[in-house]
């Protein structure tokens, strides 16, 4: 071997055997186990129960479905974050002009792991927890819309925080970030990046989800996900998560929409997209486009409870190697207005 290559081949080799070794430890797969189709069932029917009247953006179903939340992460021993006095971080009525008329006032709910070595330094994981209500006394309750995206947020959650509870909390800090006013334009992740909890500047990525309980048309059947946004700012975070997915998962990950001239532009149409616009690393997961969508039978006997947990192993997995990493991933890419 040329002498002059041992060097290059030896940093090559320890960068490897450092990528791998953040997946093989027993703190990690004792809590990627930890995310279990029964429990994000559990969750799921209580989340789109009728009981929360479809969660329509400051209802009061809304509301009671972040009780249920916050009651977890209590009952987990997650706290909201120590700048503020509560989960909660009220989006005023003026913040909550929507695209079918003014809101009533609404929440973000704010759960937090703070980092152990690098704590400036967030990971944030969001989905929105509202719905579209009810409709001439139809309820509509939003299980896969975001319903899943809500429960993978709680089991994500319970899994970092098992690690911590075995010794190995996350060298980055993790924020669960429940956005509301998703359904009305993005509103309540549009607040939190106007009105930051923590710098943009010191967010490294945002992962955000969802609908990942269902299949589309073109892929049921398959064990798969899309994967939105993942390289549109970063060449690292498409490769981390790939990586996720080659050691654990195994799921086919589709970058459908990741085409500039998508006719859905779903890059512009989840709560990443504050993020992104923000110049912030983002990946959306995603299931597509299905006959249940914005429609009353959107309900939680339709989801796929070991496809939802794969997908949210996937999503953990994804944040674990992004909050345990030595380098926070490096942002070189350009973002599609």
């Amino acid at each position: 071997m040329n002498k002059f290559l041992i060097p290059i081949f030896s940093a090559v080799l320890l960068t490897s055997c450092a990528t791998n070794l953040s997946y093989s430890g027993s703190a990690f797969k004792d809590s990627y186990n930890s995310i279990t189709a029964n429990e994000l069932k559990t969750h799921l029917y209580i989340v789109a129960s009728d009981e929360m009247q479809g969660r329509d953006t400051g209802s009061e179903g809304q509301k009671k479905a972040g009780r249920y939340l916050i009651s977890q992460y209590e009952k987990m021993g997650i706290s909201h974050p120590k700048v503020m006095n509560s989960y909660y971080q009220t989006v005023p009525k003026e913040a909550l002009k929507g695209r079918r008329g003014d809101l009533p006032e609404s929440e973000n709910i704010l759960a937090f792991i703070e980092g152990t070595e690098k704590p400036n330094e967030i990971i944030v994981i969001s989905a929105h927890y509202d719905h579209v209500g009810m409709k001439d006394g139809v309820i509509y309750n939003g299980a896969d819309d975001d319903g899943s995206g809500t429960v993978a947020l709680l089991e994500i959650a319970e899994a970092f925080q098992m690690a911590k509870k075995s010794g190995k909390s996350p060298k980055r800090s993790v924020l669960f970030l429940h956005v509301t006013g998703e359904e009305h334009g993005l509103l309540g992740s549009k607040y939190y990046s106007e009105n930051p909890v923590f710098p943009l500047a010191n967010t490294v990525a945002n992962l955000n989800i969802d609908m990942i309980g269902r299949c589309d048309k073109d892929n049921c059947g398959k064990d798969y996900v899309y994967v939105i946004g993942s390289e549109m700012l970063s060449s690292e975070l498409k490769k981390i998560n790939e990586k996720a997915n080659s050691t654990n998962t195994k799921l086919e990950l589709n970058y459908k929409y990741d085409d500039p001239k998508d006719p859905q532009r779903l890059y512009y149409r989840s709560d990443h997209y504050n993020f992104a616009k923000n110049n912030i690393p983002v990946a959306f997961y995603f299931d597509g486009i299905h006959e249940d969508y914005h429609q009353p039978t959107d309900d939680p006997e339709k989801i796929d409870y070991e496809l939802l947990k794969k997908r949210t192993q996937l999503v953990f997995s994804t944040a674990w190697e992004l909050a345990n990493r030595d380098a926070r991933i490096i942002v070189d890419g350009k973002n599609l207005r």
